[in-house]
């Protein structure tokens, strides 16, 4: 069941099915081959807490419904999604860290004429 997600949203769908589908096709073998049931050195739990810490930083209500429910299948706890959480907050605090820098960087030619 759907919390954040509109269930019949996946009727659309149809329009990649329609307008893309060599595309769609190649997506959903990437996707499948990511999250295979063995993964060539990752376990699946480790690669959907992985998806859940992207999720939270993309903030993809699909992706973060979907992942969270997919680790827990594959093993995970609650305190482990609860670490990702929190490796997905620091991550995204890092960014506007670094990026605050670059900011500076851009503000330095017109800091002097002020």
């Amino acid at each position: 069941m759907s919390h954040y997600t509109d269930p019949t949203d996946a009727r659309y769908t149809s329009v990649y099915k329609e307008q893309t589908p060599e595309m769609l096709k190649a997506f959903l073998a990437f996707d499948s081959a990511v999250f295979a049931a063995e993964g060539p050195e990752l376990p699946l739990k480790v690669r959907e807490l992985i998806a859940v810490a992207v999720a939270l930083t993309t903030q993809c209500s699909y992706c973060i419904e979907a992942h969270s429910e997919n680790a827990m299948k594959a093993g995970a706890t609650l305190g482990e999604l609860a670490e990702a959480s929190w490796v997905a907050s620091a991550i995204r605090a890092g960014g506007g860290f670094a990026h605050g820098r670059m900011a500076f960087k851009f503000a330095q030619p017109h800091a002097h004429a002020a």
